[in-house]
């Protein structure tokens, strides 16, 4: 049902016979954010999950995907990872039921994920429409903030607010945005805002407005960004972006560096209708998710230089 025509952040498949049901398919596997090995376990975890969300499905099973160089670490290390990562399936109600181990000699730990999804509720990246709302339901600058963190120049109260982020899962933001209507939607992960929004504008053939100035940004993730803590994901992604990107003067380049920052374990951008946008980020605010409106899709529009795939940042 949903292959990498348009990047989605899972593939979706029919169970063979059953037209009733559909599988939901991810992996994921990321290297160390941060120092602590139980954050870091849950944090891997929670991103790999997050794929299953981004679907609109809900996670089953999961696999542990390890990569450790034990003739380097002690190997309570590694169970302090596996520990973290298993605390947060139990609380998505996602049993571990295996995985695989390869030597390595950097550390890298993520999931296989199997999930489910009705059929007619799949979200997929071509289900968006002219003229929806984009809602974001975490704040951006977790790549800021690991490099920031990683070269020991984020406070305590930063490091924790993007572990805090990082490490929640995207279960109740998906619940809210269906219950308000969502036909699309994709995680704020490795490609950042604006290649995620993209890979949505190319699957439904529309373009986009971003209103800079009601993206949520992290704690501390502005400073470290305008003291050249960007990581080099982050700068890769702005690249490849600019072509389809539209920054006025007014937007300085690392409010736009921001928007395309790789995210790990970021939030989900929703595609509601307009009359149904406030009443879900109300929704998403009083669970305490740092969520926005942050955009508007609209048809595409070549002859005023906005092809499919282009976003406006104002």
């Amino acid at each position: 049902m949903v292959g990498s025509e348009f990047s989605d952040d899972a593939a979706v498949v029919r169970l063979p016979g059953d037209d009733s049901r559909a599988l939901v398919l991810t992996t994921d596997v990321i290297a160390p954010l941060v120092d602590e090995p139980e954050a870091f376990g849950a944090i891997a975890a929670c991103n790999a999950l997050s794929d299953v969300y981004a679907m609109g499905g809900t996670p089953l099973y999961a696999l542990n995907l390890v990569f450790f160089p034990d003739d380097k670490l002690p190997l309570e290390i590694l169970s302090a990872i596996m520990r973290g990562a298993a605390e947060t399936c139990r609380e998505a109600g996602v049993p571990v039921v295996g995985g695989h181990t390869v030597r390595d000699q950097e550390v890298k730990f993520g999931l296989a994920v199997t999930g489910e999804v009705p059929p007619d509720r799949v979200l997929s990246n071509r289900g968006a429409r002219a003229g929806q709302h984009l809602v974001l339901t975490k704040a951006l600058g977790t790549g800021v903030l690991g490099s920031a963190i990683k070269k020991g120049v984020a406070s305590a109260a930063e490091h924790d607010a993007a572990v805090r982020s990082m490490r929640r899962l995207n279960a109740e933001a998906l619940a809210i945005g269906l219950r308000h209507g969502a036909s699309s939607c994709t995680d704020v992960t490795g490609f950042g805002l604006l290649g995620h929004l993209r890979n949505i504008l190319l699957g439904s053939d529309l373009c986009a407005f971003i209103d800079v100035d009601r993206v949520p940004l992290l704690p501390g993730a502005l400073a470290h960004a305008e003291a050249g803590q960007i990581p080099g994901g982050s700068r890769a992604n702005k690249r490849f972006l600019d072509p389809s990107l539209r920054v006025p003067d007014h937007v300085s380049e690392t409010l736009a560096l921001l928007l395309a920052d790789a995210q790990t374990s970021g939030g989900l951008l929703l595609c509601l209708d307009a009359e149904h946008s406030e009443a879900a980020v109300e929704a998403l605010r009083a669970t305490d998710h740092e969520a926005a409106t942050v955009g508007v899709l609209a048809r595409a529009d070549p002859a005023a230089g906005m092809p499919i795939g282009t976003t406006q940042v104002r």
